[in-house]
């Protein structure tokens, strides 16, 4: 995977403005530690920063192809999945291909099918393509907005790139922060509204969509999108289909020329990964590496509760002793948990889910030493129903986002000056009846299963797309490539319309995700009661982000005063080990991690100077 920035300047001449591209290579050379390249002409510029995944030689980017007098370059965040199949056709048209690159294959689609392109791409990608001579650019993102695409409009043009700091290049973008930003932050954060940068006039090219810029002209497009309909199975043929779809997604996934991992916690999502993934090992004589995550003092210190009813420890030895893995666990510290805060709100460019956050970069860390790719099965939950919010009928029922119960509890962290300029829970429920009212409906289901396509429809937009943004910030932070086969649009497509009696089969979450393994995996782990990502129990990690926090109220120029209600945070941190947890975001984010945030948030102001206006 990699890192991609640019700029269009239809009004000045781009060469002029190259220190740009350079401060982009600059601020995107962890997501791309092993190759950089720049291309800039009068009107455009092309940056790329690349992680060495396949095609080692053929695949340097910018990369050029010309085409009957015309001249195209691209840059690609990414992989493409059914490479061969592309490949194969483009061939059939009387193209020649140079490398086994999926870059210039998706080079070659946009120069035979333009824009139409995205509809014939199978893998997760934000890419940028130049057409020279027509003096446009073609800017697109994957269907679930797997890979970021950022960008601001200036009086030159557009500048975009992977992450909102290399946007940043540009010294002439200010870093400010509307009342409204503010309340997106702490009223719906670590989520971000689609198409949201949070920052002022930052945008995102949202998932699933394309923007064609010419002089004088922009055009952005939806080119896919959920559709609801009847489901026309039966559960048989469904479980094979969600089987066969999954195995595939999957197998085209280990695709690499460099060593591939499993990140294995013993759990259903990751043990289907592992052990598919083993098995096209054994075919070619390979063995399998897996590596999971826990806590120092975690064996002594955690504490079963209903999001979390076990600790991961016996899954995973199951699992290793069961398809004969190398095995590699590794720990966390809580100091260096709560002092990596800061790395993980750099990465997002955004305070973003506290530890839970900076936990995975160190992670991702300690997996890079043993792979470059790394398969997990991250969004199972969200396509086939495994949260809460599913199945508890008081989150089910309830009129906002299910996995933020403390819409008050947020809005009184904040001081009476913000609460004046803008009404932080009107403004959060605002943004919750505008995507209520975009659910796609079928006039089949049934009040239940309508409002259980409203909920699916929201993790699917929100929760989901938090985590595939903290998947791959953290990931690339770290320079490898962490890949999600449960993304697979085929698959995503398919489930949406499945009838939830079939989803929640034997009354379990994802129920039909259990039936469609049963004989791949040990019963056990079919019947293991879902356990999210697991976090630190022990209570030094309260008290180090109680320090930390504290210091921070202690000092007058943290900037985070400003804007808090000092009250309010001062009673947060009073709170004693062992204490009721109220949660703020999801499973994981209760008080400890309302903490973190607060000290991303201080550090997330400081950082990029941000003025709020």
């Amino acid at each position: 995977m990699c890192g991609i920035g640019g700029m269009i300047s239809f009004e000045s001449d781009a060469r002029e403005r190259r220190y740009i591209l350079d401060g982009m290579l600059e601020a995107l050379k962890l997501r791309g530690p092993n190759e950089h390249g720049i291309y800039v002409d009068e009107d455009c510029g092309l940056a790329h920063t690349r992680l060495n995944v396949l095609d080692i030689e053929g695949g340097k980017q910018p990369m050029e192809y010309v085409e009957d007098g015309k001249v195209y370059y691209i840059v690609c965040d990414g992989g493409l999945y059914n490479t061969t199949e592309l490949r194969r056709e483009l061939y059939s048209k009387g193209y020649n291909f140079r490398s086994h690159s999926d870059t210039e294959v998706i080079l070659k689609a946009y120069v035979e099918w333009k824009e139409e392109c995205v509809n014939k791409l199978n893998g997760v990608f934000a890419f940028a393509i130049w057409d020279k001579t027509e003096r446009k650019l073609f800017l697109t993102r994957d269907r679930l907005g797997v890979k970021p695409l950022f960008y601001t409009e200036t009086k030159e043009g557009v500048v975009f790139g992977s992450e909102i700091k290399a946007v940043f290049a540009d010294r002439t973008i200010k870093h400010e922060l509307t009342y409204e930003g503010l309340a997106e932050v702490f009223m719906l954060g670590p989520s971000r509204i689609p198409g949201s940068g949070v920052f002022r006039n930052i945008k995102e090219v949202e998932p699933g969509h394309y923007m064609i810029l010419e002089p004088h002209k922009k055009q952005i497009k939806e080119y896919w999108k959920l559709e609801s309909h009847e489901h026309g199975d039966d559960f048989d043929a469904t479980v094979n289909k969600v089987r066969d779809l999954v195995i595939d997604a999957t197998i085209r996934q280990t695709v690499s020329d460099v060593d591939v991992c499993t990140l294995l916690s013993g759990g259903l999502d990751s043990s289907i990964v592992t052990a598919i993934v083993q098995e096209t090992f054994r075919e070619k004589g390979k063995t399998l590496k897996t590596i999971s995550v826990d806590y120092e003092g975690n064996d002594k210190f955690f504490k079963s509760n209903s999001f979390q009813p076990n600790s991961d420890e016996k899954w995973i030895n199951l699992m290793v002793d069961t398809f004969k893995t190398e095995h590699k666990n590794v720990k966390i510290s809580n100091e260096l948990l709560a002092h990596s805060l800061c790395n993980a709100m750099t990465a997002r460019d955004l305070p973003g889910m506290a530890d839970i956050d900076s936990s995975l970069l160190l992670f991702c860390k300690e997996v890079k030493k043993y792979a470059t790719v790394a398969m997990g099965g991250e969004c199972a939950d969200e396509v086939f129903g495994g949260y809460p919010w599913f199945h508890r009928a008081e989150l089910m029922d309830s009129d906002f986002f299910p996995w933020i119960k403390s819409l008050d509890e947020r809005a009184s962290l904040l001081n009476d000056e913000v609460l004046e300029n803008v009404d932080v829970k009107h403004f959060a429920r605002i943004i919750y009846e505008r995507e209520i009212a975009n659910v796609p409906r079928y006039e089949g289901d049934s009040s239940k299963e309508k409002r259980i396509r409203e909920i699916n429809y929201l993790t699917h937009r929100w929760f989901m797309r938090t985590l595939i943004d903290r998947q791959d910030r953290m990931s690339m932070m770290a320079g490898l490539d962490v890949r999600v086969p449960f993304c697979d649009y085929r698959i995503v497509e398919y489930a949406w319309n499945i009838p939830w009696e079939m989803k929640a089969y034997n009354g379990r979450e994802k129920g039909l995700l259990r039936e469609a393994f049963k004989g791949m995996l040990p019963d056990e782990i079919i019947e293991r009661k879902k356990s999210p990502y697991p976090k630190t129990h022990n209570p030094r990690y309260l008290h180090e982000v109680q320090r930390e926090l504290s210091h921070i109220m202690e000092t007058p120029t943290s900037p985070i005063l400003e804007i808090i209600n000092k009250d309010k945070v001062n009673e947060l941190l009073s709170i004693k080990e062992g204490s009721t947890a109220r949660p703020w975001f999801g499973q994981l984010m209760t008080e400890p991690q309302v903490m973190a945030f607060l000290i991303q948030v201080n550090q997330w102001l400081k950082k990029y100077k941000i003025d709020i206006v």
